[in-house]
């Protein structure tokens, strides 16, 4: 990948995390998280009015791009491509959710708001999702300290894309009992990502 010499420091610094991130490094997925995960999630509680379901949209956002950090062209700033992802996300909710049009502001950090960002389309198959899957280091220590129901409900909601209706049919649980049981769950995650940014000062 060949870095943009126009960006800015902070810009720079988040590419050497991205590149230290596909190498395997867990440490640069939890900073890039702990750095991007309340600028995203304040935005994303703008966009949809409703603290659960930025919260949700948060830790989505952070799925999907990570699982595709592959993808990510240092011809822009990580954050452009990140706030973008986190954008498009949260607009695709909505439409499903309420079928509206939504307009929304550049989140950039200078003047490559133009950029278009592009995922491919190309349905991986499974074995290939497993594997970003695995890539998807976001929370993959964190999940795995949650009790065992916890790390399910999760790993189909947020790595598997469950809706909760298809999440309540997989495990044969009321679907209020799974609401509920994610609702917590996120929380616990928010916790331990806060947990894990104090480890990393600290370290």
């Amino acid at each position: 990948m060949e870095l943009n010499p126009n960006l800015s420091d902070k810009a720079q610094q988040d590419f050497a995390l991205v590149e230290s991130a596909l190498k395997g490094d867990e440490k640069a997925f939890a900073k890039l998280l702990s750095k991007y995960k309340d600028a995203i999630y304040f935005m994303l509680l703008k966009m949809v009015n409703n603290k659960s379901d930025a919260e949700d949209l948060t830790i989505e956002a952070f799925g999907k791009a990570f699982k595709n950090l592959h993808q990510y062209s240092p011809s822009y700033a990580f954050s452009t491509w990140l706030f973008k992802i986190a954008s498009n996300n949260c607009i695709d909710f909505l439409r499903k959710k309420k079928g509206v049009h939504v307009s929304i502001e550049s989140n950039s950090d200078s003047n490559d708001s133009e950029q278009t960002v592009r995922l491919k389309s190309r349905d991986p198959n499974p074995e290939e999702k497993l594997i970003r899957i695995q890539k998807a280091i976001l929370l993959r220590r964190i999940v795995h300290k949650l009790k065992p129901r916890y790390r399910t409900l999760v790993e189909l909601r947020y790595f598997r894309e469950f809706s909760y209706e298809e999440i309540a049919k997989e495990l044969n649980l009321p679907l209020g009992t799974v609401k509920a049981q994610l609702f917590r769950a996120r929380e616990m995650l928010f916790k331990m990502i806060e947990s894990t940014e104090i480890d990393d000062k600290d370290s």
